[in-house]
């Protein structure tokens, strides 16, 4: 049986700003290094035989910790970057809903393909779902830690489990340095093994994309 642990990056300024970061590259703040180092050692001992990490620097910072800890090397895939968000990135969700109130409405209402140069959930879907898959591929067998993004990991696992964006919607969005299981067998193919694990001691931080 194979074994995906999908590992949202710890807190950035941006996260706690409430700022739209996509692919914009923002590397982690104090915090979000400190979630990285407790959520290490809980990863490790899921004795993981591969390590691969979105190439933005919140992810491969998060990926180094446990890395650190394994003695693993971290592989890169750029599919594993967060949403390309276009328009909105770097603005504060506030901003966005004064400068763009139509097609931030449409986001809210939970319309794949907004507008404003945001990239639709589906074809994020399937470039992260891609990704996870590849990693998979190349361990069989074994598990697999990918260190990626809030949405690209719901999304990306959305697309493993054939999940339609109806369903994704009420999925709760992974914390900081959460993560999110999925185990494969030749039988049943990809099965949701448990969402949003984590420490329970870590400090709340505001959700942003």
């Amino acid at each position: 049986m194979t074994r995906l642990i999908v590992w949202r990056h710890g807190n950035t300024d941006w996260n706690a700003a409430n700022r739209v970061q996509g692919q914009t590259d923002i590397a982690l703040n104090d915090l979000g290094r400190e979630q990285a180092a407790l959520a290490a050692p809980l990863l490790a001992a899921l004795r993981p035989d591969a390590i691969v990490a979105s190439d933005l620097q919140r992810a491969m910072d998060t990926a180094a910790a446990l890395a650190a800890l394994t003695g693993l090397p971290v592989r890169t895939d750029a599919r594993l970057r967060e949403r390309y968000y276009g328009l909105w990135q770097g603005l504060t969700m506030t901003e966005v809903a004064e400068r763009f109130p139509a097609e931030h409405a449409r986001w809210r209402a939970g319309e794949p393909d907004p507008g404003c140069q945001v990239e639709s959930l589906d074809d994020m879907g399937k470039r992260v779902g891609g990704a996870l898959q590849d990693a998979a591929d190349a361990v069989p067998g074994g598990t697999i830690v990918v260190a990626t993004h809030g949405g690209g990991a719901r999304q990306g696992c959305g697309h493993l489990l054939g999940w339609g964006t109806a369903i994704l919607r009420t999925v709760g969005p992974l914390q900081n340095c959460h993560w999110t299981e999925l185990r494969h067998d030749d039988v049943r193919g990809w099965q949701l093994r448990a969402h949003n694990v984590g420490l329970i001691t870590q400090r709340v931080v505001p959700e942003a994309v």
